[in-house]
């Protein structure tokens, strides 16, 4: 893990103006530069990058965050590669603290140039390869395709390599995965007979390989072995990260508006030659958290593609389950099943690309698959199996941070099965929007959030210390000891907001729960506050007129609690003490309080 220290110094250091600069052109816009949106298609700039606080947002598409988080979304860098490109930017030297890079380091040279002259050799081969030529030709792929995905062949043979480089028996080959030590020491090349897909990396560098069967096999080949054969993991090549084919897609899913995940190398290539080119595949590996993330850094719109058997759908909800805390509401999920007999490759191409297009559109949301999903994997039929049901679906639920899509699962499991919305929402522990979910509101509303959907007590202080986190100073200590998701995430930023200072704390506290369960839901907030432009004086004026009455209402829910429990059994020493506490404290917060009552 990168040292906090050393991020909050390289974020001080920063200048995200020329950051953003470097990629599009801004234009001064008062204290602040605008430019149309690199992440949509606009006309009217709406894409604001602040200076002073080093932060940028787009009110149309809603991406914000700092410079790291710009060059992540903007150049598909993962988090590490985006520090280092700002550090070496900066002369900044990285502290020593990947594991894999100490491994990288251990193994000798870097194993890049390999990899690539591995990839040149293959390409070659399969200029030399009528077998090889031909069976592309027959899976429809024109020259222009393979060459723009690098594919090449690897021939027939067991050490064809060792014309390649006359060090085979060198570590490094192992290490970048393209020979095996067999018995007796023994080597010979992973990759026989098998059209090459180069993997690449989010800078365009070879840094692993999928191998394809060609079909038939040869006759003196009688087992050719698994379909697909991936490199194995390396230093450089990790499945559970990469994602087959996404640097030569990243312009087309910017266009597009959407990222089409399929199964199969021959898929995303297929679709590209069909004009199709915002598709990339998983590594032979279950969706992962890490390549949602990464996908929707990219763009706003996530379609996953699986067959329509058994395993087809344990793969689909795989990646909803990955896919749920990652959400936000600007951002979309849905699931496409083609026809059993179909998959991308072979759909594409006996239906052409404006039918696949069309069954892309169609595709299913993410909501309407959550609760076939749920009653597929734990509807018994009967009372038994509907408690099931609710009982999994309040684990997906309950931590969401994205109300809107909160409120649509809820919507979805209700209307599944027939019941009242606040019924279900009851028996899921959900609050409604628009309806008293929870008892605290707000001592003085600013006219913008009047008609908002009620908030809890949590949210709306986030909100406020979002904008000015030095009144972290004056929480008081009761407000902070909740065991609720929003309570937990009030207590974390309190504590950030307490011990961080300085000007651009913004770019500090998205960096600083970077990939924490609190992500999602401080990004949501920090949106929501840019768009209602609360200044520090109004939310000072605010947070000072409300925290009485808040407090106040704090303490008598939890002294109605205790005498409520009195009333069913004896009280703990502990709880004795806490009732006696906050009897102690309603009394001087009645003498002190002042202002209108709180609006519940």
């Amino acid at each position: 893990m990168i040292p906090d220290s050393f991020k909050q110094e390289l974020l001080h250091r920063v200048d995200i103006v020329d950051v953003i600069e470097r990629h599009v052109p801004l234009k001064k816009g008062g204290a602040n530069f605008v430019a149309c949106c690199p992440f949509h298609s606009e006309k009217t700039p709406s894409f604001t990058v602040s200076p002073t606080k080093q932060f940028y947002h787009c009110f149309g598409c809603g991406a914000h965050g700092n410079a790291i988080s710009f060059l992540m979304e903007y150049s598909g860098l993962g988090y590490v590669d985006a520090v280092r490109e700002l550090a070496e930017d900066l002369g900044m030297k990285m502290p020593e603290f990947e594991p894999r890079a100490n491994t990288s380091k251990d193994a000798g040279p870097d194993l890049h140039p390999i990899l690539q002259q591995a990839c040149d050799h293959y390409r070659e081969q399969l200029k030399q390869s009528p077998r090889a030529i031909d069976y592309l030709k027959r899976r429809g792929l024109t020259g222009k395709v393979a060459a723009h995905f690098g594919i090449g062949y690897a021939p027939p043979g067991w050490q064809n390599l060792q014309s390649v480089f006359p060090g085979y028996a060198d570590k490094a080959l192992k290490d970048a995965g393209l020979v095996i030590d067999g018995e007796g020491g023994r080597r010979y090349d992973r990759f026989r007979d098998r059209i090459m897909f180069p993997i690449l990396d989010q800078r365009g560098s070879v840094i692993a390989f999928g191998g394809r069967v060609i079909e038939p096999p040869l006759d003196d080949e009688r087992d050719p072995g698994p379909k697909y054969l991936n490199s194995p993991e390396t230093p450089l090549f990790e499945k559970g990260r990469e994602l087959y084919g996404l640097p030569q897609a990243r312009t087309a899913i910017r266009t597009a508006g959407r990222v089409l995940v399929v199964e199969g190398y021959m898929d995303v290539v297929a679709l590209a030659q069909h004009g199709v080119e915002y598709a990339v595949a998983t590594l032979g590996t279950a969706t992962s958290a890490t390549h949602v993330q990464r996908l929707l850094r990219q763009t706003d719109e996530i379609v996953f593609s699986f067959d329509g058997d058994a395993a087809g759908r344990k793969a689909a909800w795989k990646a909803l389950e990955v896919s749920l805390p990652a959400v936000t509401d600007k951002k979309v999920v849905r699931f496409l099943f083609l026809p059993p007999e179909h998959d991308p490759d072979s759909f594409v191409r006996e239906n052409g690309a404006e039918a696949f297009e069309k069954a892309v559109s169609g595709a299913k949301p993410l909501a309407q698959f959550f609760v076939e999903g749920l009653q597929d994997r734990f509807d018994g039929g009967g009372l038994e199996g509907k408690s099931h049901v609710f009982h999994e679906a309040k684990a997906f639920l309950q931590p969401l941070a994205a109300p809107t899509l909160k409120q649509n699962l809820l919507k979805h499991v209700a209307q599944a099965y027939r019941m009242p919305e606040a019924e279900a929402a009851r028996q899921l522990g959900i609050s409604l929007a628009g309806t008293p979910g929870s008892r605290y509101g707000q001592g003085r509303i600013p006219a913008r959030e009047e008609r908002a959907p009620m908030q809890s007590l949590e949210i709306w202080l986030l909100k406020r210390l979002m904008v000015k986190p030095s009144l972290a100073a004056e929480m008081p200590a009761e407000l902070l000891r909740g065991q609720t998701f929003e309570s937990l995430a009030l207590q974390v930023f309190v504590a950030f907001a307490r011990e961080t200072a300085g000007a651009n704390f913004d770019a500090l506290v998205i960096d600083r729960f970077h990939g924490t369960e609190f992500e999602a839901l401080f990004k949501q907030i920090k949106k929501e506050v840019m768009v209602m432009a609360l200044s520090p004086e109004d939310v000072e004026m605010e947070f000072r007129d409300a925290l009485p009455n808040m407090e106040l209402q704090h303490v008598k829910d939890r002294l109605a609690e205790l005498v409520r429990q009195a009333e069913l059994r004896p009280l703990t020493p502990e709880e004795e003490a806490q009732l006696a506490r906050l009897a102690a404290r309603r009394k001087d917060l009645d003498v002190a309080r002042s202002g209108p009552p709180p609006v519940l």
